[in-house]
């Protein structure tokens, strides 16, 4: 017998217009020009040796991939992630889902970041209206369209809206690809259930984002460049609105794990960065790699001169490059962010600073 379930149709949801914002991207955006402070000479060291790498990576058509945590998003840091992918320096960005939200907020309304501890306490935290309809939406029409879960929600705030489909249209794709294409039968099933549930009008949903120019998502969809969203269900605040479809967050996480996967399959004098993420990047650069070093291998080949730079605000007191992994006792072995990394072959290095000032810095040396 199942369990019960909290019913999320009886949430009383709030309109973001109602939300008390903390930030205000017009106000946090960085600008490209804007100088980096704090890093040592070490850093800019270090960071210069980055920047050969990444010259010399693209020089060789290979992968730079950018994987981040939310706070870069948070930090205002669009404009130089924008930029660094314009100017081909950077082939692919990852990102948590916290990320989605933030970048998909910022381009909505110009603000996002609420008060957790005061709106936990209302009983409000995550339950507003816009983001929990619009983002889940996209992504319910991503999966039919079979698009990431990155891409789905860059493709609405570049084209200013969703296309939704006619429910007809939808079972009648249902029945027809039943036996030829399941996958598509299951994510045409899984639409016309959301779009009959919430009756949710067919044609072209308008939903403008006044402040696209600050999101990485849609300039990442516009520049055709994977920005690749790895969430973890139950994580984000989307998942507090009853219109949330677990099927379909799957089916687009999982697209972006394995477009994610194809840029790892191309890091052999590659680069890899990865800024502020303390589980998700790791976890998912080491499965990634386990498999494109499989289909390596079949080749003859193997992927062994990558170079890997993780960013953190946190000090690592362990030296990895000159000692290797901490015994089990020592604290530094529970980082995951340099354990993980430290065990994938390459060149690995760890630096701690501000995600703002590395990554300005970075683009000052690539300029």
């Amino acid at each position: 017998m199942p369990y019960p379930k909290l019913d999320r149709d009886k949430l009383h949801i709030l309109s973001l217009s109602e939300r008390r914002n903390q930030i205000s991207i017009e106000r946090t955006a960085v600008p490209v020009t804007a100088q980096a402070a704090g890093l040592t000479k070490a850093d800019k060291e270090l960071i210069s040796l980055t920047a050969g790498k990444i010259r010399n990576a693209r020089e060789n058509n290979r992968s730079v991939i950018l994987a981040f945590g939310a706070h870069t998003i948070k930090n205002g840091l669009a404009p130089v992630l924008i930029d660094l992918m314009s100017k081909g320096w950077v082939t692919h960005l990852a990102t948590n889902g916290a990320g989605i939200i933030h970048d998909w907020e910022f381009a909505f309304q110009g603000m996002s970041g609420e008060d957790v501890r005061e709106n936990v306490s209302k009983g409000q935290f995550g339950i507003w209206e816009e983001t929990g309809k619009y983002v889940n939406l996209a992504l319910v029409s991503g999966a039919y369209e079979g698009l990431g879960y990155g891409e789905s929600i860059g493709k609405m705030i570049s084209n200013g809206g969703l296309n939704i489909p006619d429910p007809g249209q939808l079972g009648n794709e249902a029945s027809e690809f039943i036996e030829k294409d399941p996958e598509h039968s299951a994510a045409s099933l899984d639409l016309y259930s959301t779009v009959r549930k919430y009756n949710i009008k067919p044609g072209f949903l308008e939903i403008p984002h006044p402040f696209k120019k600050y999101s990485v998502q849609s300039a990442a969809y516009d520049l055709k460049i994977p920005f690749t969203g790895h969430p973890m269900i139950g994580h984000d605040i989307i998942y507090n609105h009853p219109l949330n479809h677990g099927a379909a967050i799957g089916r687009t996480a999982l697209t972006d794990f394995l477009y994610y996967s194809n840029s790892v399959n191309n890091l052999e004098h590659g680069v890899c960065l990865s800024i502020g993420s303390a589980i998700m990047s790791p976890m998912i650069f080491e499965k990634a790699l386990s498999m494109a070093q499989n289909l390596e291998i079949q080749q003859g080949r193997q992927i062994k001169n990558h170079f890997m730079l993780i960013v953190d605000l946190a000090k690592a007191e362990w030296d990895w490059a000159k000692n290797g992994e901490p015994p089990h006792d020592n604290p530094a072995y529970y980082l995951r962010y340099c354990k993980t990394f430290n065990r994938m072959g390459g060149e690995m290095h760890f630096m701690t600073a501000d995600n703002r000032d590395f990554l300005l810095e970075l683009h000052h040396d690539l300029e």
